[in-house]
Protein backbone atom coordinates (compact mmCIF):
# COMPACT_ATOMS: atom_id res chain seq x y z
CA UNK A 1 0.00 0.00 0.00
CA UNK A 2 1.21 3.20 -0.83
CA UNK A 3 -1.17 4.93 1.65
CA UNK A 4 -4.61 6.51 2.39
CA UNK A 5 -5.61 9.22 0.17
CA UNK A 6 -8.73 11.60 0.99
CA UNK A 7 -9.78 15.51 1.12
CA UNK A 8 -10.51 17.81 3.35
CA UNK A 9 -12.53 20.76 3.15
CA UNK A 10 -10.10 24.23 4.58
CA UNK A 11 -13.15 26.77 5.41
CA UNK A 12 -11.73 29.84 3.97
CA UNK A 13 -12.22 32.85 6.69
CA UNK A 14 -11.28 35.76 4.54
CA UNK A 15 -11.79 35.10 0.88
CA UNK A 16 -12.30 37.83 -1.33
CA UNK A 17 -15.97 38.48 -2.75
CA UNK A 18 -14.87 38.37 -6.26
CA UNK A 19 -13.72 34.83 -5.94
CA UNK A 20 -16.07 33.64 -3.31
CA UNK A 21 -18.38 32.09 -5.73
CA UNK A 22 -15.25 30.10 -7.06
CA UNK A 23 -14.79 28.33 -3.86
CA UNK A 24 -18.21 27.88 -2.52
CA UNK A 25 -20.19 24.83 -3.09
CA UNK A 26 -22.79 22.63 -1.77
CA UNK A 27 -21.03 21.94 0.81
CA UNK A 28 -22.55 23.74 3.63
CA UNK A 29 -22.12 27.05 1.54
CA UNK A 30 -19.34 28.04 2.71
CA UNK A 31 -16.12 29.05 1.06
CA UNK A 32 -13.55 26.18 1.22
CA UNK A 33 -10.72 24.88 -0.33
CA UNK A 34 -10.08 21.08 -1.09
CA UNK A 35 -6.64 19.74 0.44
CA UNK A 36 -5.43 16.24 -1.50
CA UNK A 37 -3.34 14.51 0.69
CA UNK A 38 -1.42 10.69 0.51
CA UNK A 39 -0.59 9.80 4.08
CA UNK A 40 1.80 6.76 4.82
CA UNK A 41 0.44 4.40 7.93
CA UNK A 42 3.04 6.58 9.85
CA UNK A 43 1.66 9.24 8.77
CA UNK A 44 4.28 10.79 6.91
CA UNK A 45 2.43 12.97 3.92
CA UNK A 46 3.72 11.43 0.53
CA UNK A 47 1.53 14.17 -1.51
CA UNK A 48 -0.45 17.27 -0.99
CA UNK A 49 -2.79 19.14 -3.40
CA UNK A 50 -4.78 21.91 -2.97
CA UNK A 51 -7.63 21.84 -5.66
CA UNK A 52 -7.82 25.09 -7.97
CA UNK A 53 -10.72 27.19 -8.20
CA UNK A 54 -13.97 25.31 -9.66
CA UNK A 55 -12.95 22.22 -8.49
CA UNK A 56 -15.24 21.50 -5.72
CA UNK A 57 -15.69 18.33 -4.64
CA UNK A 58 -12.96 14.88 -4.29
CA UNK A 59 -13.53 14.07 -7.70
CA UNK A 60 -13.13 16.97 -9.64
CA UNK A 61 -9.81 17.29 -7.19
CA UNK A 62 -8.10 14.05 -8.21
CA UNK A 63 -8.51 15.02 -12.08
CA UNK A 64 -6.66 17.59 -12.01
CA UNK A 65 -4.19 16.42 -9.18
CA UNK A 66 -0.74 15.10 -10.55
CA UNK A 67 -0.77 11.65 -8.18
CA UNK A 68 -1.23 9.35 -10.71
CA UNK A 69 0.71 11.14 -13.48
CA UNK A 70 3.05 8.49 -12.91
CA UNK A 71 0.46 5.69 -12.99
CA UNK A 72 -0.55 7.41 -16.68
CA UNK A 73 3.30 7.65 -18.01
CA UNK A 74 3.77 3.86 -16.94
CA UNK A 75 6.56 4.85 -13.93
CA UNK A 76 4.52 3.62 -11.43
CA UNK A 77 5.89 1.77 -8.68
CA UNK A 78 5.23 -2.21 -8.98
CA UNK A 79 4.91 -4.95 -6.09
CA UNK A 80 3.40 -8.33 -6.04
CA UNK A 81 0.89 -9.12 -3.37
CA UNK A 82 -2.29 -11.30 -3.44
CA UNK A 83 -5.87 -10.72 -2.48
CA UNK A 84 -8.80 -13.13 -2.63
CA UNK A 85 -6.72 -15.46 -4.96
CA UNK A 86 -5.97 -12.52 -7.51
CA UNK A 87 -2.86 -11.50 -8.40
CA UNK A 88 -1.48 -8.00 -8.58
CA UNK A 89 1.33 -6.44 -9.86
CA UNK A 90 0.44 -2.69 -8.73
CA UNK A 91 0.85 -0.56 -5.81
CA UNK A 92 -2.19 0.75 -4.05
CA UNK A 93 -4.10 3.23 -2.51
CA UNK A 94 -6.19 2.94 0.67
CA UNK A 95 -9.65 5.43 0.14
CA UNK A 96 -13.40 5.84 1.12
CA UNK A 97 -16.41 5.33 -0.60
CA UNK A 98 -16.51 8.27 -2.94
CA UNK A 99 -13.22 7.11 -5.36
CA UNK A 100 -14.02 5.40 -8.68
CA UNK A 101 -13.12 1.76 -8.96
CA UNK A 102 -9.94 2.02 -10.58
CA UNK A 103 -7.21 -0.92 -9.91
CA UNK A 104 -5.23 1.30 -7.62
CA UNK A 105 -8.01 2.08 -4.87
CA UNK A 106 -8.94 -0.98 -2.43
CA UNK A 107 -11.83 0.91 -0.49
CA UNK A 108 -12.29 -0.23 2.90
CA UNK A 109 -15.40 -2.25 4.20
CA UNK A 110 -18.03 0.71 5.09
CA UNK A 111 -19.99 -1.31 7.59
CA UNK A 112 -17.52 -4.40 9.12
CA UNK A 113 -19.38 -7.27 10.11
CA UNK A 114 -17.63 -9.44 12.81
CA UNK A 115 -13.95 -10.23 14.05
CA UNK A 116 -12.14 -10.83 10.86
CA UNK A 117 -13.67 -7.72 9.30
CA UNK A 118 -13.23 -5.60 11.91
CA UNK A 119 -9.74 -6.40 11.87
CA UNK A 120 -9.29 -6.40 7.92
CA UNK A 121 -10.09 -2.44 8.14
CA UNK A 122 -8.22 -1.67 11.38
CA UNK A 123 -5.18 -2.79 9.60
CA UNK A 124 -6.24 -1.14 6.38
CA UNK A 125 -5.90 1.92 8.61
CA UNK A 126 -2.85 1.87 10.29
Amino acid sequence: MIGSIDCMHWKLKNCPKAWKWQFTSDHKGVSTVILKAVASYDLWIWHAFFGLPGTLNDINVLDRSPVFDDIESGEVPHVHHSVNGHEYNLAYYLTDGIYLKWVVFVQSLRYPQGKGEIICNTTRIM
